[in-house]
């Protein structure tokens, strides 16, 4: 029987370039109802309120006090996530923020402690591990398609942001760069996949140090870049399978998968783990062709439309732990990633393999097409 789910009341705090995304994600849940966007600029917060009919707007200070918003949405620059995330909880406010949980691993043990102690619930991206492709590929692996897990790549190649974000010096800022702006869609695959990581070993350098702006709306004409562009690792996990991989703003053009995994009767190919949905692929050891499987869950986009690029389903997550569901994109699910992806600059600084200090669960499998459609 389907738990009985209520009304959920939504603020979302920060009004930047992913903003439309989650309203439109948001709204393919009927229990979902955004009634508030803040941001700390008030004109662009009033902008993003009419253009999207969101009744109220107003700064964050006013967001957090307002007593009928009980999920704020968190989608503020990284650098901001900790003192945002923490006055939320400190407000009473249930909270899902985007990735990464933290801009460090110092400031990401302070949000811990202050979900640890509040009696709102804590939720963070990346959630797209929650979407069709990577829980059909968890099924797979689950019911022995590939057998025993030997081990995995990852291959993450430049978004080339540049070219179309208008102002992209965040993702050449602190808490950004390849590791800790995409690389969280695709550990966090590897990890509902294949449990926690136990150990890294990285090497991790700057490519070009500026970076020419060419969006046609930009704000900016060159980014100086402050953090390791282009990262190789190797990650060790609890259950014994190694995973190469490579995070890299220097890769423009490739011909390398994005994630495939290894077992002893074959092998899966998943698709580009930024999105929820695509086509996951298995080969057999003695199958002559590939075979694409069948989802395990209902589409939350249509790959290649621009339904492809909503979020929300982490919200949604967060709402449905709310009415007594599991709760998967959970913040130590969150944390260990995060961890494990700062690694690799300790590992590359201190020429040491680096043994992980958290663990989490694996995220419990969706097999089942969510209530909203």
């Amino acid at each position: 029987m389907d738990r009985q789910r209520t009304r959920h009341r939504i603020g979302i705090l920060g009004a930047g370039n992913i903003f439309g995304r989650y309203v439109e994600g948001l709204r393919t849940f009927p229990e979902l109802e955004v009634v508030r966007v803040a941001d700390v600029d008030t004109a662009r917060a009033r902008q993003a309120a009419t253009e999207y009919g969101i009744p109220a707007w107003s700064d964050a200070d006013e967001l957090l006090h307002d007593d009928t918003v009980e999920i704020v949405v968190n989608i503020t620059p990284p650098q901001f996530h900790a003192k945002t995330v923490i006055a939320a909880l400190e407000a009473g406010k249930n909270v899902y923020v985007e990735k990464p949980l933290a801009a460090t691993v110092e400031e990401a043990r302070e949000v811990l402690a202050a979900a640890a102690s509040s009696t709102a619930l804590l939720g963070s991206a990346p959630d797209t591990f929650l979407g069709s492709a990577v829980q059909t590929a968890r099924h797979a692996i689950d019911t022995g398609r590939i057998g025993e897990v030997v081990g995995a790549t990852a291959f993450v190649r430049s978004s080339r942001a540049e070219t179309w974000h208008p102002d992209p010096r965040a993702f050449y800022g602190p808490g950004g760069g390849p590791v800790l702006d995409m690389g969280p869609y695709y550990l966090a695959a590897l990890v509902n996949c294949l449990g926690p990581v136990a150990q890294v070993s990285a090497a991790t350098r700057i490519g070009a140090r500026t970076r020419t702006v060419t969006s046609p709306d930009r704000v900016v004409d060159e980014v100086t870049v402050e953090v390791p562009t282009h990262a190789s690792a190797t990650l060790t996990f609890a259950s014994g399978a190694i995973a190469t991989t490579l995070m890299s703003f220097d890769v423009w053009d490739t011909e390398l998968p994005r994630i495939e995994i290894y077992g002893t009767e074959g092998t899966l190919s998943l698709p580009n783990p930024n999105f929820f949905d695509g086509d996951v692929r298995l080969k057999r050891h003695g199958d002559d062709e590939w075979q694409v499987l069948t989802p395990v869950t209902e589409l939350f986009g249509a790959v290649g439309t621009p339904e492809q690029h909503r979020r929300g389903l982490g919200v949604q997550d967060l709402a449905d732990a709310l009415d007594g569901g599991p709760h998967r994109a959970n913040p130590e699910f969150a944390f260990h990633t995060l961890e494990v992806l700062a690694s690799f600059e300790t590992s590359q600084r201190e020429k040491r393999f680096v043994s992980l200090e958290s663990s989490c669960e694996r995220p419990e499998p969706r097999t089942a097409a969510p209530a909203h459609r």
